[in-house]
């Protein structure tokens, strides 16, 4: 217990790691009654392609399969 409450002081002195500062893209909406800002992270697109590329040409593979027309062996 102890050395977990040294390795969690040691992290609060410590402080937080500076990480590359990523440049984003900043929307606002303004409206009578909502006000919203949208940060879009420009390498969204490429992280979302890496997470549903293997998904997507799965389901492709798949499909193409079952749309094959099937061979008769008469």
């Amino acid at each position: 217990m102890n050395q977990r409450k040294d390795t969690y002081r040691a992290a609060l002195q410590r402080g937080p790691e500076v990480a590359a500062p990523r440049h984003t893209k900043v929307t606002q909406l303004h409206t009578r009654y909502l006000r919203v800002t949208i940060e879009l992270d420009p390498a969204l697109p490429r992280d979302l392609t890496r997470w549903v590329g293997p998904h997507v040409s799965a389901l492709l593979r798949a499909s193409a399969a079952v749309l094959r027309p099937q061979r008769s062996t008469t």
